[in-house]
């Protein structure tokens, strides 16, 4: 007899719930009667519908989006010895990125009204060394862009865009990813929209795109079409080693399926986040996201901030809306407090605006299908537990 998962059990309100639909399944089932599976077809048809829809130049997918960061280094020539400034409230994928190349993260605070990495934070860890900047469009909203690119520029520096949760995130009517270097996305399961695992890279770079097309796929100098169409398919060239970072055909099969409907997706996403905000704005001690006119929000996460007014903590909120069988998590923890990170940190206190809110923040149940029961279920326990 299967042993029952007693935890899920007690959850009435799930954290996330993919959406995948029957087009969703139909189109990977389709995919698999392709004789190629990999580099194929498909893939190119997803790269091409994802620039269109980004409103950029090039597209390439790859098989996630610390991948996709670590080729835009690479294709950039970061290397040993170089420094890479990245915000410490985020995922250790940029770290990540960053060390892959031999390079230095340097970490940076977030500004104290928001989650964009601090311009102020920025300007103190450029050094000589210093080669590039990666912002974060964190949870969907747009970070400072046009300040970092104006401290990129004063110091001769890249830009490269993490767009991990902005996929439908647009300012003045430009979609994020597109105002850096490169721009990279994620589509892990719990993003708006997915390929299971996977990833991509815009850039209005030609020069770029084909470096990191090539990088991709073991640094090969051919594509696997372009192999098969030449008399010897095993004539190409290797101009320096690159990974194994490809999408495959029934990943991009998903994502074709899935970008048709993004901006169904967000939408609901927009709708249920506008109620979660209306419900709670008068709530003491409760911080919701803020809209700013000229840019978009594509809501990949609902995250509140939970205040020292609100009559209790943000564990303890988040251990009763637990115990009321409400599943809620938070995004992330500080880079610095990781034991493999600590060695780039020379003081952890500069991290004032992080730490401050770090300890305030949690994500809300928040997908395209919740439904208005459930959103009450959250709102209600926590209008109940708020200080008078």
């Amino acid at each position: 007899m299967k042993k029952r998962d007693s935890f899920n059990q007690s959850i009435r309100v799930p954290a996330y719930v993919p959406w995948i639909s029957k087009e969703d399944k139909d189109a990977v089932l389709k995919s698999l009667n392709q004789t190629m599976l990999t580099l194929g077809p498909t893939l190119e048809k997803f790269e091409l519908m994802f620039a269109k829809y980004t409103q950029s130049k090039h597209a390439v997918a790859v098989s996630n989006c610390t991948a996709a960061l670590h080729l835009s280094l690479k294709a950039l020539g970061i290397q040993e010895g170089d420094e890479i400034i990245i915000p410490d409230l985020s995922f250790i994928a940029d770290a990540n990125a960053v060390i892959a190349t031999g390079a230095t993260p340097v970490l940076a605070d977030i500004e104290n009204d928001g989650f964009s990495i601090s311009i102020k934070s920025i300007k103190q860890k450029i050094t000589r060394k210093t080669k590039a900047i990666i912002p974060i469009h964190m949870y969907g909203e747009v970070c400072k862009i046009m300040e970092i690119l104006d401290v990129a520029k004063s110091n001769n520096l890249y830009v490269i865009e993490d767009c991990a949760h902005a996929i439908g995130t647009f300012y003045k009517g430009k979609h994020v990813g597109n105002f850096g270097s490169m721009g990279c996305f994620s589509f892990y399961p719990t993003k708006n929209m997915t390929t299971a695992e996977g990833g991509m890279v815009i850039t209005s770079s030609s020069k770029l795109a084909e470096k990191i097309r090539q990088l991709r796929s073991h640094g090969m100098t051919k594509s696997l079409a372009k192999r098969y169409s030449s008399k010897y398919p095993w004539l190409f060239d290797v101009k320096e080693p690159g990974y194994n970072y490809r999408l495959d055909e029934i990943r991009s099969a998903l994502g074709i399926s899935q970008l048709r409907r993004i901006d169904k997706i967000n939408a609901l996403r927009k709708k249920a986040a506008t109620y979660y905000t209306t419900s709670l704005a008068k709530v003491k001690g409760i911080i919701t996201p803020t809209i700013v006119e000229d840019r978009s929000h594509s809501y990949h996460l609902y995250t509140i901030r939970v205040t020292k007014n609100f009559g209790m903590s943000r564990n303890e909120l988040y251990n009763l809306l637990r115990k009321n069988g409400i599943r809620t998590t938070l995004y992330w923890t500080p880079i610095h407090e990781y034991t493999a990170y600590k060695k780039f940190v020379k003081n952890s206190k500069n991290y004032p605006n992080t730490e401050k809110t770090y300890e305030e923040i949690l994500a809300l149940p928040l997908y395209p299908t919740i439904s208005r029961s459930k959103q009450k279920q959250v709102i209600d326990c926590i209008i109940r537990n708020a200080r008078d």
